[in-house]
């Protein structure tokens, strides 16, 4: 009979190991299946096409070297970037973390103590002791303490597979902020190139309605007109003039915000950036691709997936808890109350079996908290889905801006066109005496807000077009 525990331990090891990974409860994980349109609802009038794009340096596009360089730097020095980069390492120590604990733990340790014990202790008072029985003695002990809770169920497997949903999320949530970021340097740059452009067709404007008003003034004093043609020509200049200091706050505002998209002071690129320079121009043809590609496209629908993922997952970990857990533990060691015999045979001591911890009654909560993963999992799911649909949405608009913006520009051109005619022919009337003042002022007024407008246009055509590649999820590769 005595060797039967040698027998039967090791057994009972082996059958407990055998069970590690045979089952795991909860859902396993299916990816939503996704209706998506064949294609985008939008008019494919501003150059768009279906074909495939490669958008992880549509930058490029716009043959800006500045612009490359901003970009370049940026997403080597943005803060947002680094935070999110701290997020994914965060993330991935908690995934080792729970992948830890699915193998066993072992842990070290020594002890002294100098101990004495009551003589007058239960049952060994009652006794009579020998002689030189000594109470008081010294215990030196050395020893491993291990155990393993062997993962029957499949709980700690649950936690592991939802711990690397989550790395997923935060990694695709790392490349959702470098597509916001690429986006927002892009954009501010262009809108600083548009208030530098427009600055210049105002101070262009300034010096023709200035040299107007020096010709009504000395009309004026020659008699030849009335005091009401130079103080109309005083208030267009007037007028003209309040728009510089908006314009030059612009600038200012749009190179501040560079700055710190690129992780330096806001006046760190005053020097770089205050020479104007044009507009980004868009390129004749931009590949949009069809809604299907979006899907793998767009790190937030990638995100939301994963979070779908690992809540599915949890509802695993909480099922797990419905079942008994099996553990093996064991000790081993060497105890003595004497330095010199501390490491014989003598003074080995060990334990090694399983054991087995099964929650009979908690009032429901195990249940309650599966009802609560369950609720969780459909949140997800739902945020998923209007994920998928946001997207869609923000590029079906992003292809609608972007094409009705350059028909607009077109017709504005046409307005500079004719306001230039118009200018032209109000002076050679005017010189003739054919015509009054006014109209001459009227045209100027009409040129200088035609052009104004055409360089909103040209801005805006190229902003809507970095919405479109930041709404297709460019900026990185799938």
């Amino acid at each position: 009979m005595k060797h039967y525990p040698q027998v039967l331990v090791p057994a009972a090891i082996v059958a407990l190991g055998f069970l590690q990974g045979c089952c795991t409860v909860g859902p396993d994980y299916d990816e939503p299946k996704t209706a998506t349109p064949a294609q985008w609802s939008a008019p494919m009038a501003g150059g768009e096409t279906n074909l495939a794009p490669s958008l992880a340096g549509w930058w490029k596009s716009f043959n800006d070297p500045q612009l490359d360089s901003l970009i370049e730097r940026a997403e080597k020095t943005n803060h947002d970037l680094r935070i999110a980069g701290a997020r994914v390492r965060e993330a991935r120590a908690f995934h080792d973390i729970a992948a830890s604990k699915l193998g066993p733990t072992l842990d070290a340790g020594g002890t002294y103590a100098r101990q004495n014990q009551s003589k007058n202790q239960p049952v060994l008072g009652d006794l009579p002791m020998p002689p030189g029985v000594h109470f008081e003695n010294n215990v030196y002990q050395v020893g491993f303490d291990a155990s393993w809770e062997i993962d029957v169920f499949g709980g700690k497997r649950r936690t592991v597979e939802a711990g690397n949903a989550e790395v997923g999320a935060v990694e695709f949530g790392r490349r959702n902020v470098l597509v916001t970021l690429l986006g927002e340097v892009a954009r501010n740059y262009v809108e600083l190139r548009g208030c530098q452009r427009r600055l210049e067709i105002a101070n262009k404007n300034l010096k023709t309605q200035e040299e107007a008003l020096a010709i009504a003034e000395d009309r004026f004093k020659n008699g030849l007109t009335s005091d009401m043609d130079v103080q109309q020509a005083t208030a267009l200049l007037a007028n003209t003039r309040s728009v510089v200091p908006l314009l030059e706050t612009g600038i200012q505002a749009s190179i501040h915000r560079l700055g710190v998209l690129l992780g330096q002071p806001p006046g760190a690129l005053l020097a770089e950036l205050s020479q104007p320079a044009p507009i980004p121009a868009a390129p004749p043809q931009v590949p949009a691709g069809l809604p299907s590609d979006l899907l793998r496209r767009r790190p937030d629908i990638q995100q939301a997936e994963r979070k779908l993922a690992a809540a599915t997952a949890l509802i695993g970990v909480a099922t797990a808890d419905l079942f008994p857990k099996f553990s093996l533990t064991g000790l081993a060691g060497f105890e003595s109350t004497s330095a010199s015999d501390w490491f014989k045979g003598d003074s080995k001591f060990w334990s090694l079996g399983p054991t087995v911890q099964w929650r009979i009654f908690d009032a429901g909560r195990i249940r309650a908290n599966i009802r609560v993963q369950n609720a969780r999992q459909e949140q997800a799911l739902a945020v998923y889905e209007e994920t998928v649909l946001l997207s869609f949405e923000e590029v079906e608009n992003s292809l609608v801006a972007y094409a009705k913006e350059q028909i607009r520009r077109r017709s504005i051109e046409d307005a500079v066109e004719a306001s230039q005619n118009s200018l032209r022919m109000a002076n050679q009337l005017y010189s003739s005496g054919l015509a009054s003042f006014i109209n001459v002022l009227d045209a100027e007024r009409a040129l200088y807000q035609a052009e104004d407008a055409l360089v909103q246009s040209d801005k805006a055509v190229t902003q809507n077009l970095i919405g479109l590649y930041k709404a297709l999820g460019g900026g990185w590769e799938t």
